[in-house]
């Protein structure tokens, strides 16, 4: 059967088109008649139109006319008539009529995910760009409100020095070593169906609804599929009893998106059966370790929605943290626990003289809407990191920081501002694991005076999901062990995969097999932060070597090369453990623009 590339499968309805859909809906396409809260009927047209918007205040509008207190009056009125729940399905049903008519997707979907998302969406709209004291700032003029959605912001830093910086060294030999399990994006379908179509029109495929391939084509794989497919509960099984018997693990680090891509038809009932599935799994077969888990963006629905701790009520995300709490009690203590209740966020001594931080990078996300009403440190979580760090520094212990989104793919300023963390607590801070992107990767972090010291390094591990086009896969982390003086740092890793085309072969059987080894396929002394520095350095002159990173990239499964403008922007993935930087890229390619590079990196964000 013919697969399509990577691309050709993007799914065409993501987050990103739902949020624009019902913004567009809201600021641009209301020809229709809004229902006002006294029953009087107005028809309120925005954005180029807007001289037509205000015929029943008597008002001949322009925009050199339109004036505070009339923008102000304008923004008031359409924030209450949104509170009307018959409005709030006039927005939607322009919304699905664009869905459908752009053919983003088929009706069924249009019409499920446009009625999933379109409270908590309107919701933050009201509180946030619609809020008078925002749009008639950017309308008419800082003399009318303050616009600051998404505005740079910074954290305080404590007084205390930044001690001296000691460069790593490799462990004395026969010194202590801990293997770390490293399990991210599961994406577990429960309606996974073997046979049926993997080349459907839903954004997700391989599944109950999804059809039958046509003749002579190939239906889906009974472990799973090279598609927009994720994976039956069978091979995520039969994962974890090949991982309950094929070697001693210290540690279970496992950061988050346990459901499916089917993002327009998931409840909240759905996404708690995944939770309690999956961690029961994990008890089941891996229940002698210690497991520490993080949260994904696939977590909540709508996907990607995760209010700050200020919004209560039913919108707020608190059935969501108080379901992980009830299922990890026995993994974490009380006061993880009630930090993890309070925002999806908590801290833990996990070893002698090692302290985990799992973050909630949700609230860095550039998919979470709510943040457009206060993007600013939500839920105070990196100065809380800051705090926990302190501490660690005071206690000379070290740092490993779990979390599901990179921080080189998040919002600006929580980026810059964590990439600041990271900068004054260098010594402390001895890992960072991270997954969300699908793919083997990782991201620099390099002094900020200078941006050529490299200071810290976060991994980038594979999916065990199949979700798009890849083979499923896991990671083992070898880190420096338990003893005085230990430096809790990667010394080396090793990523398996299932391989598909044989496991799904007449009479095959699943076989998890070892990918590589770090250390020995990039020829690499040691895999601390300036070795993967000169490895990017490396990539520049030896196109070789590159291209079997990139084989790697995608688990064993890609028939592309990637060159030119493919192999810069992966590079500048590479050294961009930040967001929206171009300093961290200058030096790659005088002939490519940071802008096209820029362009590229976004297409790739899938997850």
């Amino acid at each position: 059967m013919q697969r399509k590339g990577r691309m050709a499968y993007f799914p065409k309805l993501n987050m990103h088109l739902v949020v624009m859909l019902l913004s567009f809906t809201c600021l641009t396409v209301w020809g229709y008649p809004l229902q006002s809260p006294v029953g009087q009927q107005r028809t309120i047209v925005m954005g180029p139109e807007l001289e037509s918007l205000l015929p029943w205040m008597g008002t001949e509008f322009s925009w050199k006319n339109l004036s505070c207190p009339l923008c102000k009056l304008l923004f008031t009125a359409i924030d209450i008539a949104l509170k009307v729940e018959k409005n709030l399905d006039r927005v939607a049903d322009v919304a699905i009529e664009v869905c459908i008519t752009l053919k983003l997707a088929d009706v069924k979907v249009c019409n499920l995910i446009i009625q999933l998302f379109k409270k908590d969406m309107i919701s933050a709209w009201i509180y946030s760009v619609l809020k008078p004291s925002e749009i008639c700032a950017l309308l008419v003029g800082n003399s009318c409100g303050h616009w600051d959605i998404y505005s740079d912001w910074n954290v305080t830093m404590p007084d205390t020095p930044k001690p001296p910086v000691i460069p790593p060294k490799p462990p004395h030999p026969g010194s202590p070593k801990n293997k770390v399990l490293f399990l991210t994006d599961i994406h577990w379908d429960k309606d996974y169906l073997p046979g049926s179509n993997p080349d459907c029109k839903d954004p997700l495929c391989c599944r109950k609804g999804s059809g039958f391939p046509h003749k002579g084509h190939r239906g889906a794989g009974h472990w799973g599929e090279y598609a927009s497919c994720d994976l039956p509960l069978h091979t995520i099984e039969n994962l974890l009893q090949h991982l309950s018997t094929s070697d001693t693990f210290d540690m279970l680090y496992w950061t988050g998106d346990i459901p499916a891509h089917n993002i327009w038809q998931q409840t909240r009932a759905d996404q708690v059966l995944a939770l309690t599935t999956i961690t029961n799994l994990i008890k089941k077969y891996l229940g002698h370790i210690p497991v520490y888990p993080a949260i994904g963006n696939h977590e909540s629905t709508p996907v990607n929605s995760f209010p700050p701790p200020y919004i209560h009520g039913n919108q707020s995300s608190s059935w969501l943290y108080d379901a992980m709490a009830d299922a990890w009690e026995n993994w974490l203590t009380t006061e993880a626990l009630s930090t993890l209740r309070k925002g999806g966020f908590y801290t833990q001594l996990v070893r002698p003289g090692l302290r985990l931080v799992s973050l909630n990078m949700n609230f860095c996300s550039r998919e979470n809407f709510w943040l457009m009403i206060n993007a600013t440190d939500p839920a105070g979580e990196l100065q809380w990191l800051i705090s926990v760090l302190q501490a660690a520094e005071e206690s000379k212990e070290k740092v490993h920081i779990i979390g599901h989104i990179p921080p080189g793919v998040c919002i600006k300023s929580w980026s810059w501002n964590y990439y600041h963390i990271v900068n004054r607590y260098e010594s402390t801070i001895a890992g960072q694991f991270f997954g969300h992107t699908h793919y083997d990767e990782f991201q620099m972090f390099y002094d900020e005076e200078t941006l050529t010291r490299p200071v810290s390094v976060a991994f980038i591990c594979p999916s065990v999901t199949t979700y798009i086009n890849l083979n499923p896969g896991y990671r083992v982390y070898d880190i420096d062990g338990d003893y005085p003086e230990s430096s809790h740092m990667v010394l080396d890793y090793e990523t398996h995969i299932l391989n598909l085309t044989e496991a799904n072969r007449p009479g095959g059987s699943p076989k998890w097999t070892l990918l590589y080894r770090a250390r020995e396929a990039f020829g690499m002394e040691t895999v601390f932060p300036a070795d993967w520095k000169e490895l990017i350095q490396t990539f520049l002159k030896d196109d070789r070597l590159f291209q079997k990173f990139w084989y790697l990239y995608h688990k064993g499964h890609t028939s592309e090369v990637c060159q030119n403008a493919c192999k810069m922007t992966t590079l500048c993935s590479l050294e961009s453990g930040r967001s929206d930087d171009p300093q961290l890229c200058k030096h790659l390619s005088k002939e490519i623009a940071y802008k096209e590079i820029h362009q590229i990196r976004r297409q790739r964000e899938l997850c």
